[in-house]
C-alpha cells in the first residue's frame, strides 16, 4: 500500500493544491493525513486537497511523488475512485439544493444536516450514502433522482425526510446512533411539521436500527430497501463501500474487524429477504446476495 502525491498545480484559496491518494487503503490514507496534521476536512471522498506548504511534509512522511496522470492511473486501479458526478452531488451546496426543495424554509434544520453528514470521522456513512439513498428511493418510488420537485403539490415527504436523518447522528454505536438520530428529527422537524409526521419520520429512522419493517409497512419498507441499496451495487462501488467501512473502524484491530464483518455478513444472508418492495425485491436481492457472499469469501467464510 502506497501513497501518492502530485505536484502542486490547482489553484485556490490564493495558493496551489496538490492530491494526496492511496493505491489500496482510504486507512492508510487518513493516517498520513493525520501525521502531517492535514485536517479531514480537506478530504473529498477519495483524495485530500493539499496545499502547497504542506508537500513536503506530504512527502517526507512517505507520500511517493508522481505527476498528475499517474496519480489519476493510481487512484483509479485502486477502486477508491470516486465518480466525479457522485462527488459533485455530495457537495454541500448541492445537497442543501435538495433539502430547500424538500422542506422550504427550515434551511437551519438544513445546514445543520449538511455538516453532519460531512463530519470528518465518516468514511462511508457520509454525504455519498445519503445522496445514493435518496436516489436509490426516488428510484423506488418511480421519482426523478435529485432535487425534489418543489413543484409537486403535498406535504413533505416523510419517507425522504427519514433518510435525511438516519444516521444524522454517527458515532458507531449501532443502535444508540439510530436513537439519537430519531431524536434531533423530533426537535428539528417539531417547528415545521405536525405532530403526526414527525413521529412518522423519527418511527421510520429508528426502522434503520434492524431493517425490520412489518409486513404492509410501506413507508418502512421503502426506507430499509433505500437504505440497503449499496449492498446491490455493481461491484467496483461494492468494493469501495467495503473499504469505506473498513475505514470507519480503523482503530479496530484487523483480525476482530474481520471475525465482526463477516459475522455481520452471515446474519444479513440468514435473514431472510434483504429487500420488501416488489421493485427492490426483483432488481437487487440477487445481486446483494451476491455481493455480500463474496465478500464473505474474502474474509475466510
Amino acid at each position: 500500500m502506497t501513497v501518492y502525491v502530485d505536484p502542486p498545480a490547482w489553484p485556490a484559496h490564493g495558493t496551489l493544491f496538490s492530491h494526496l491518494v492511496s493505491d489500496a487503503s482510504l486507512v492508510e490514507l487518513h493516517a498520513l493525513a493525520d501525521t502531517i496534521g492535514l485536517s479531514r476536512r480537506a478530504f473529498d471522498l477519495d483524495h485530500y486537497d493539499l496545499a502547497a506548504e504542506r508537500y513536503d511534509a506530504a512527502v517526507a512522511a512517505g507520500a511517493v511523488p508522481v505527476d498528475g496522470r499517474e496519480l489519476a492511473r493510481r487512484l483509479a486501479a485502486s477502486g477508491l475512485r470516486v465518480p466525479g458526478h457522485a462527488r459533485r452531488a455530495a457537495k454541500a451546496d448541492a445537497l442543501l439544493a435538495r433539502w430547500d426543495a424538500l422542506l422550504p424554509g427550515a434551511r437551519d434544520v438544513g445546514r445543520d444536516l449538511v455538516d453532519r453528514w460531512h463530519e470528518p470521522h465518516r468514511a462511508y456513512h457520509g454525504p455519498e450514502h445519503l445522496v445514493h439513498a435518496l436516489d436509490s428511493l426516488a428510484l423506488l418510488e418511480d421519482r426523478p433522482a435529485g432535487v425534489p420537485d418543489a413543484a409537486v403539490p403535498g406535504p413533505p415527504s416523510v419517507t425522504q425526510l427519514a433518510l435525511w436523518f438516519h444516521d444524522a447522528v454517527h458515532d458507531g454505536e449501532a443502535g444508540r446512533d439510530e436513537e439519537r438520530s430519531a431524536a434531533l428529527a423530533t426537535q428539528a422537524l417539531g417547528p415545521h411539521l405536525g405532530p403526526e409526521a414527525v413521529a412518522e419520520v423519527a418511527r421510520l429512522v429508528l426502522l434503520t436500527t434492524h431493517h425490520d419493517p412489518a409486513p404492509g409497512d410501506a413507508a418502512g419498507a421503502l426506507v430499509s430497501d433505500a437504505d440497503l441499496a449499496i449492498l446491490a451495487a455493481a461491484p467496483d462501488r461494492y468494493a469501495r463501500y467495503v473499504r469505506q467501512v473498513r475505514a470507519e473502524y480503523a482503530h479496530v484491530p484487523d483480525a476482530a474487524f474481520r471475525a465482526g464483518r463477516a459475522a455481520v455478513l452471515r446474519a444479513l444472508l440468514d435473514a431472510g429477504a434483504l429487500y420488501r418492495t416488489a421493485t427492490a425485491a426483483a432488481r437487487w436481492e440477487e445481486l446483494a446476495r451476491a455481493n455480500l457472499a463474496a465478500e464473505l469469501d474474502t474474509l475466510g467464510g
